[in-house]
């Protein structure tokens, strides 16, 4: 069989507005439709193409160096894939990192994941903070072969994420108990051991890494899917509920999500909530949800908390955003954004019921905000004690 010739465009990203990127494919052969987004991280494209909040959503990397700290199955942040495809500026290199169990285009191509390299990531970037979060076609044939009508039409055809509800999508068919706590040096990841603080998780596309940090601070975590009701949530006697992050609207998730909340809400629990789960305990609140221009995706978003005065270098992921402007008397907005001014966290006044839009495990600061989950241990022990 014939090699293809390595300066033909073996891939192509085709904009709804006809704009076309032309690079080298890599990873899975085929075409995927979805909404691209950027993302400013310098390191953790595998926890990114694996966060569940990704779905539906094909992400350009700023930074160029992508694919050389390779792959390793202890990064999964879930064991199904999520993100559509990725885009980058250099092709994937060898990996070089004493971690790597295997390199990034294989993975892609095991996972069923599109790359596409050699783009102009820069410019690409600027269009879409200039424009918004455009509708995309991305394709991927060795013989670079492409139907480049048919692949704008998909583009324009696809209806985007507003409405669409993926929580259902990437939730988990069944509960489940976790106990697997943060990785340390130089055990890895251990067991948290014993009893602890009863709390139900609810999974809309939870990230692994988020149950590590609850089971870290001795919580006893049972993960529900995101279709649970309140009854089902409550028949665990739980001491504290837990909201996941995850992807699409959230006011379509909302139609059964905000119910179970309500419900859970009148048991007068500890409650807390990151990103997606952060907008469902608004919306269950009264607030309402907005779509943003180009969402926000990065491991280096200023967040300042309002009730301290201090600023956290923190994680984000999300396309839409509460509307402060909405929020009604008793919830305080406790954290805001400052690259925008859009907020980042909520707090029921007198009750610890909380939730924040950024995510507090991924470690960017790195530690910045881990002292959420300490809160929400604390609020289940302070409820024992009385």
């Amino acid at each position: 069989m014939p090699t293809p010739d390595q300066k033909m465009p073996t891939a192509c990203l085709a904009l709804a507005d006809g704009t076309l990127f032309y690079g080298h494919g890599f990873g899975a052969v085929g075409e995927t439709v979805a909404e691209l987004v950027f993302n400013t991280a310098m390191t953790g494209y595998q926890e990114i193409m694996t966060d569940p909040s990704y779905a539906g959503q094909v992400v350009t990397f700023t930074f160029p160096h992508v694919g050389n700290t390779g792959v390793t199955a202890e990064d999964d942040e879930t064991a199904t894939p999520a993100a559509a495809g990725m885009v980058v500026k250099w092709d994937p290199t060898e990996p070089s990192n004493w971690r790597a169990t295997g390199e990034l285009t294989d993975w892609l191509t095991k996972i069923g994941r599109i790359g596409i390299g050699g783009i102009d990531t820069r410019r690409l970037t600027r269009a879409i903070r200039q424009q918004g979060a455009p509708h995309v076609a991305l394709a991927h044939d060795p013989n670079g072969k492409f139907d480049i009508g048919a692949l704008v039409a998909k583009a324009r055809a696809w209806k985007g994420l507003v409405g669409l509800d993926l929580a259902k999508d990437v939730t988990c068919a069944q509960s489940y108990s976790w106990d697997e706590q943060r990785w340390a040096w130089p055990e890895g990841y251990t067991r948290r051991e014993g009893p602890g603080f009863k709390v139900v998780a609810i999974d809309y596309g939870a990230k692994r890494n988020i149950l590590r940090c609850l089971a870290s601070v001795g919580c006893e975590v049972v993960v529900l899917p995101a279709s649970a009701t309140a009854e089902e949530v409550l028949a665990h006697n739980p001491e504290g509920v837990f909201l996941s992050n995850g992807p699409g609207d959230p006011a379509a998730t909302g139609s059964y999500a905000v119910p179970m909340i309500q419900g859970v809400l009148g048991a007068d629990l500890p409650l807390f909530g990151i990103c997606l789960g952060h907008q469902m305990l608004a919306l269950a609140l009264g607030a309402t949800t907005v779509k943003m221009n180009h969402g926000h995706h990065g491991a280096n978003h200023p967040v300042k908390d309002l009730t301290t005065g201090k600023v956290e270098i923190t994680s984000m992921n999300h396309g839409f955003t509460v509307d402060s402007q909405t929020l009604p008397n008793g919830v305080s907005e406790t954290h805001v954004s400052l690259f925008d001014g859009s907020n980042c966290g909520i707090a029921v006044d007198g009750k610890p019921i909380f939730s924040v839009q950024y995510h507090p495990e991924a470690s960017p600061g790195p530690q910045d905000s881990f002292y959420l989950f300490e809160r929400f241990a604390e609020a289940m022990k302070a409820r024992r004690a009385a």
